[in-house]
């Protein structure tokens, strides 16, 4: 067959070129810009690592060396992989998903609670998370685990408070492992007093791990259902 006879249909040079896929969410989020608050918060977590004995302290400058040098999230991620309350990947083909679903199911992480010059409020019956972080600067924040849905068997919650006034309130029976760490502040656990005749005690007890650094604020756990409820009043 003569050159000039050769079918033209599946010439390379007319093939139309592949177009790549686009970006998925989750790629789009790892590729997103992080700001210096951002390196801060990662910082603070590595120093929480190599103070809790996860990371020498040649480690911990190397790591650090490597936070300030980063961009995007998808670096933080990497930087803290290995240790806990750094930041996660986002969902991706059979990962489960690690932001918080209110669907029913149980919350890992909840959204962090800012309050500044204002107040906040959870009480009644409200699904928690069982990571939850607050940072209150001259404001009120008043979380009622009392008559909240209490799917884990552990929850973990960590308090700052500038100026701010913070009370948690647990289950009467609750195990509570407090770590604090007031700077001209003051926090404070109220001790137990189990009742077998309050409702709102749960037969088994959850266990609350709470950070807390108060500067020049207040942090209160309390135990039991306020005076109010426990009075009908509301």
């Amino acid at each position: 067959m003569a050159q000039d006879e050769v079918p033209q249909d599946n010439r390379p040079q007319d093939s139309v070129p592949a177009q790549p896929a686009p970006a998925t969410g989750d790629e789009l989020a790892l590729r997103r810009r992080v700001s210096d608050l951002e390196r801060e918060e990662v910082a603070d977590v590595l120093r929480d690592a190599a103070g809790e004995g996860r990371l020498s302290y040649a480690e911990l400058e190397e790591r650090l060396e490597q936070l300030y040098a980063s961009k995007t999230y998808g670096e933080l991620v990497e930087i803290t992989a290995d240790l806990p309350n750094g930041p996660r990947v986002p969902a991706a083909s059979g990962v489960p998903a690690v932001s918080p679903h209110y669907g029913g199911a149980m919350v890992e992480a909840g959204p962090v609670i800012n309050v500044f010059m204002s107040e906040t409020k959870r009480t009644g019956n409200w699904l928690v998370p069982q990571r939850q972080e607050i940072n209150a600067v001259l404001g009120d924040v008043t979380l009622d685990y009392t008559e909240a849905q209490l799917p884990s068997a552990e929850v973990f919650v960590e308090v700052k408070s500038i100026l701010a006034d913070v009370k948690i309130r647990v289950p009467r029976n609750a195990i509570v492992h407090l770590d604090s760490n007031p700077i001209l502040g003051s926090i404070s656990e109220q001790e137990s007093a189990l009742s077998a005749a309050d409702p709102t005690t749960p037969a088994t007890p959850t266990t609350f791990h709470i950070r807390g650094t108060a500067i020049l604020g207040e942090i209160k756990i309390k135990r039991g259902p306020r005076l109010s409820k426990r009075l009908g009043l509301s």
